[in-house]
């Protein structure tokens, strides 16, 4: 691991003061990924500025639209016994890794990162979410960029996402064992005004929307409207744990599970 300086503001504008002084600069949240990125020599960071110990950015409410809003500094096992009134994304967070991992591990972290295997960019972007940066709010439609790559500019930090609360929803995801991070993971949810499907852990892009399945679910929400659909294994994650194949096949078994589970 390189050598670093460390930060721990206690608020808000003394992290966006620090992220501003440099870029070599990065935010830390439950460092989940980026210490293991530091320990392998991926990433060289002059300090690392840490938000875990900012009081205003870390816990759940609800607004007046009735969104559940979550502060990027809440873990996720805060999320796991908090969200209760978003059932399914309370489900989501406390099945993400271990113990140790949902205690350390917070949600902006892993939306800043969009790991693509990680569970949280499903439910943003199944949700219709809005990530609130110290700057602005973004839609989780024009958010996810890629693999590793979101809409954030250098030194942005998010601070809050607020997550529409449909009327139903689940979250199924065949496990990668050793690291219980998604191989296939797909969040489904039901809205007045349509369907959402959200697919992580397949694509060499990352999250995405799965927009034929959300068509069909539209007109009938349940597991036999997706029966007959497919995706191509092409551009889908191939390694040693599956082919592009096999995943683009679990897509849609996951799926069928997720909408039987909301159903």
């Amino acid at each position: 691991m390189y050598a670093f300086d460390i930060e721990r503001p206690t608020t808000l504008a003394e992290a966006v003061k620090h992220m501003a002084a440099s870029e070599e600069n990065q935010a830390l949240g439950g460092g989940q990924t980026l210490i293991p990125t530091l320990k392998q020599r991926l990433a060289s960071p002059e300090k690392l500025i840490s938000l875990t110990g900012i009081d205003e950015i870390r816990g759940i409410c609800e607004d007046d639209a009735g969104r559940i809003c979550i502060g990027a500094a809440t873990t996720h096992a805060e999320v796991a016994a908090g969200a209760t009134a978003y059932p399914a994304l309370a489900a989501l967070a406390g099945n993400i890794g271990d113990p140790a991992v949902r205690n350390r591990g917070t949600i902006g972290g892993s939306l800043a990162n969009n790991d693509p295997s990680a569970c949280y960019p499903a439910a943003a972007l199944g949700s219709g979410a809005t990530i609130v940066t110290d700057k602005r709010e973004i839609p989780a439609d024009d958010y996810f960029e890629g693999m590793f790559a979101t809409a954030l500019e250098e030194g942005e930090i998010i601070t809050e996402v607020k997550f529409p609360v449909p009327q139903k929803a689940a979250y199924m995801k065949f496990e990668q064992p050793a690291s219980r991070f998604a191989l296939v993971g797909v969040f489904v949810a039901k809205y007045a005004d349509g369907v959402r499907v959200a697919v992580t852990g397949a694509s060499e892009e990352g999250v995405f929307r799965w927009s034929e399945a959300e068509a069909a679910l539209a007109s009938d929400f349940s597991a036999g409207a997706v029966e007959g659909l497919s995706l191509s294994g092409d551009g889908m994650i191939s390694d040693l744990h599956g082919s592009g194949d096999y995943r683009a096949h679990l897509v849609g078994v996951m799926t069928k599970r997720a909408v039987a589970a909301a159903g």
